[in-house]
């Protein structure tokens, strides 16, 4: 009877064996796509692979939970039925050709992204529709399914002829023979879920070797646990007088008049005249640094950018602060650092936050948030809809209006000639306008009108790029026609980087992005090389402004003189302060490193680790709790002025 009960979980064998064979082969595959870019030391290899191999098993112990309930409920008379015979060797199919997606899947992913399944890819999960159709529009998905199902196939067919799966199948067992093996699987999951973390991932200062370390499966699920993450609870923390002390310090320029005690509240006043400036805000999807020659590029990508970066303010050391679009456009909008966990765009007490929106709208502005794809992607909609913005996007394009598409969005073209018209019905209601405009098309699958430049549509990342640069070039010079145009700023930033990995845990060059600031009728070009971010912007267009308002912004005006340089930048659960040429990382589990940045350029950053240098620790302290804490409390709301 021992022999029986044996071989029926014998199948939970079978699950993990195959799982932690394609999890070894996936890992070796990716290592050698990344081979340039990791140290080759025996130390270093065997941790990838033990360390690999260990998450790859607490995985696995994840992944049989409803299979080891299934074998342990499943009477006796029902497990030996023929009907459940052809069903079990149906599901042992499925399983295997699901295994294969997975690291068919992890490898573009790795890819595309350079980690393991992150937030990202849950949120992947969540947007079927446009994730679907973009892969559809990528890969060549007939044949790469194809592929898939025959080496399932392939496996399938050689457990049949060993006889693997019948002999399971003709074993007899009670369910008391099946208590034991059953509550042993069981309690991989609930031990590891009670003891495991991401943690034991870091084996190398080399970000690319920890990633490798990771299981994809594992990192997915990580990924939908930690979706949230209270900075309290996880993070190192200071006295709240402390913490508010040196936030206000932080925050504060030319004399700001501060209005309470516990938040970071404030008057900025201006003398003389207000100005009606419209703004033209054009994010762009993925712009890296490296893409443009101002800033060091050494492929002729954006002729446009570059040409219009001479006639701007051209902001050449200026950083995002996160890897994602909502990030970028949270930072802009709300003027706020990347707390940890999800951005504040997709959670869902983000309505009447302290946004530009409110701000703009308070003084007389029509303000639009213009996208060319459907905006319920990513809670957008929602976000700018409730933080003062009217939405105009994909359901607002008439067929003549949208002339090219993806499953994204309509071309860049067409979202631009589409925010064109919407300035002059602004224009012609007498009323300044803010447009805020989200691009598509540098995004996978790269896809573009023909014609337009040199290098043909769906061939990568580098013909979007030249694409995007090309219908911004477009829309200037229409732009240049209208009458509203010498009374009108044109911000053109990122979102953030084309990628988000990098040999370090947070990599400046993969924050590194553009930002100009183009009025040639308002604006003498120059260069400004201070080191700022994303929320720094908003603070620099209103003093441009010279607007007086009650603010609640973590950032500044980039141009006064007391402008104190730094850049805020995290990842989900990263939280990073770049000051003085040094990074100081926060991270869960109350830890915290600090380099010094050795050698910087966009393409790469190299650093030392170095002693905590204690007011550094102290000023980013106080922008990630003071924000969160502020956050927490309901304090960066939006109140009628």
């Amino acid at each position: 009877m021992k022999e029986n009960m044996t071989n029926r979980y014998s199948f939970i064998n079978l699950v993990f064996w195959f799982f932690l064979l394609i999890s070894a082969i996936t890992r070796t595959v990716l290592l050698v796509k990344s081979i340039d870019i990791i140290e080759l030391s025996f130390v270093e290899m065997a941790k990838i692979y033990l360390i690999g191999a260990f998450y790859d098993f607490v995985s696995a112990g994840y992944l049989v939970i409803p299979f080891v309930l299934y074998l342990f409920f499943m009477p006796q008379k029902f497990f030996s039925h023929t009907i459940h015979r052809y069903a079990a060797y149906i599901f042992t199919y499925m399983l295997l050709f699901g295994a294969v997606f997975l690291a068919f899947s992890e490898w573009f992913f790795w890819d595309e992204f350079s980690v393991r399944f992150n937030f990202i890819a849950v949120d992947y999960l969540v947007y079927t529709k446009e994730v679907i159709g973009n892969i559809r529009e990528s890969y060549p998905m007939d044949v790469l399914l194809s592929v898939i199902a025959a080496i399932a196939g392939v496996i399938f067919y050689i457990l049949f002829k060993l006889g693997y799966i019948e002999n399971i199948l003709n074993t007899k067992s009670s369910i008391k023979q099946r208590l034991r093996p059953a509550f042993i699987y069981l309690l991989i999951p609930i031990v590891s879920f009670a003891s495991v973390t991401d943690d034991f991932s870091k084996i190398s200062k080399n970000q690319y070797s920890n990633e490798l370390a990771k299981s994809g499966l594992y990192s997915l699920f990580a990924a939908f646990r930690n979706n949230s993450l209270d900075y309290d609870t996880f993070y190192i923390t200071d006295k709240q007088e402390s913490v508010f002390s040196n936030l206000k310090k932080s925050v504060d320029r030319d004399g700001s008049i501060f209005l309470n005690s516990n938040d970071i509240t404030r008057e900025i006043v201006k003398s003389g005249e207000e100005k009606d400036y419209n703004v033209v805000m054009i994010v762009v999807e993925s712009l890296s640094g490296k893409f443009l020659q101002s800033l060091g590029g050494e492929k002729e990508l954006t002729p446009n950018l570059d040409s219009l970066a001479k006639e701007s303010l051209f902001f050449n050391n200026f950083y995002a602060t996160g890897t994602r679009t909502v990030r970028g456009m949270e930072a802009i909008t709300l003027s706020v650092p990347p707390t940890p966990g999800r951005s504040i765009v997709k959670r869902p007490d983000n309505h009447n936050m302290y946004s530009s929106g409110f701000i703009f709208k308070n003084k007389g502005y029509e303000t639009k948030f213009i996208y060319g794809g459907h905006g319920y992607f990513d809670n957008m909609n929602e976000f700018f809809s409730n933080n003062g913005f009217d939405i105009v996007d994909r359901t607002d394009f008439s067929d003549e209006e949208d002339t090219f598409h993806t499953v994204w969005g309509v071309c860049d073209e067409d979202l631009l000639n589409k925010s064109l018209k919407e300035a002059d019905l602004s224009y012609k209601a007498h009323k300044p306008f803010m447009s805020f405009v989200m691009t598509t098309s540098n995004h996978r699958p790269y896809d573009y009108p023909e014609g337009r430049i040199d290098i043909p549509s769906h061939t990568g990342r580098e013909g979007a790029v030249k694409y995007t640069d090309y219908a911004i070039g477009e829309f200037i010079k229409k732009a240049k026609e209208k009458p509203w145009f010498k009374n009108t700023v044109f911000v053109i930033v990122a979102d953030h980087c084309s990628t988000s990995a990098g040999k370090t845990e947070v990599p400046l060059d993969k924050y590194h992005i553009p930002l100009i600031i183009y009025a040639p009728e308002i604006l003498k070009p120059r260069v400004i090389d201070k080191v700022s971010s994303q929320i720094d912007i908003m603070p620099t267009i209103f003093s441009m402004l010279n607007w007086s308002y009650k603010s609640k912004f973590y950032g500044s005006d980039i141009l006064s003189p007391s402008f104190k340089e730094r850049a805020l930048i995290g990842t989900y659960q990263k939280l990073g302060l770049y000051k003085e040429n040094k990074l100081l990382v926060l991270s869960p589990t109350k830890k915290i490193k600090s380099y010094e940045v050795v050698e910087q350029n966009i393409y790469d950053t190299k650093y030392k680790e170095t002693k905590i240098y204690e007011p550094l620790k102290a000023e980013a302290i106080s922008y990630y709790q003071g924000a969160s804490t502020i956050h927490k409390k309901g304090l960066d709301r939006y109140e009628t002025q």
